[in-house]
């Protein structure tokens, strides 16, 4: 009989989206890869939010100097200002959301910390976004990678991607709430969208089959 997996293991995200936490929501302990190699074009250093024109994508300039780079060693590029371009969308996008001004200082601190890794502001945003659902997680860190897992832990790295949309998966199922901009709903955004629209009532909202 299969053993019934109590943790999550899971790579790091860059503001993630609501499929991210979706995946997340049932497990008490999260493991975070942190022993696994950059992937380019991937969530680590990219999300989405909703503008008055369109969905936008926000992407965190790097500093990766070979392509088999561990993820705890990839630094963020500070020689452009991407904090105040990053912002000034984040702006435009979300000023006029009814919890806006509740919860804006908390990103905008860790959005300006300068972190050196991409890791640590990773880990930091993370950790920034269950304190704002008021989700209670251990979270853990791996020890070293490993490409088979115990049947007691669920492996999911790599599957929440860039590259296939979230309907291919089995983490999230939309659950339309009201948005800044537009009268069509847009799922699976990064979660500021969820909690500057929604505050409090954003954990009910996340939702999964």
């Amino acid at each position: 009989m299969r053993t019934v997996a109590n943790d999550l293991l899971i790579e790091l995200h860059f503001l993630p989206s609501l499929e991210y936490f979706c995946a997340l929501r049932r497990f008490d302990k999260i493991i975070l890869e942190k022993h696994e190699h950059f992937v380019k074009q991937s969530y680590r250093n990219r999300c989405f939010v909703l503008t008055a024109h369109k969905k936008v994508r926000l992407t965190l300039p790097i500093i990766a100097r070979h392509t088999k780079v561990v993820i705890t060693e990839v630094e963020i590029d500070y020689s452009t200002r991407w904090q105040n371009n990053f912002w000034r969308t984040v702006e435009s996008a979300y000023a006029k959301a009814p919890f806006y001004e509740h919860f804006a200082d908390d990103l905008r601190k860790e959005i300006f910390s300068k972190h050196k890794y991409l890791y640590d502001l990773n880990f930091h945003l993370l950790s920034m976004c269950l304190k704002w659902l008021r989700w209670e997680k251990t979270i853990a860190e791996s020890v070293t990678y490993e490409k088979i897992i115990s049947h007691e832990i669920s492996d999911v790295r790599g599957l929440i991607s860039t590259k296939t949309d979230f309907q291919q998966r089995k983490f999230y199922q939309p659950l339309p709430y009201r948005q800044v901009f537009g009268s069509n709903f847009v799922p699976n955004l990064s979660l500021i969208d969820l909690v500057f629209c929604e505050g409090p009532d954003a954990a009910t909202l996340l939702t999964s089959p």
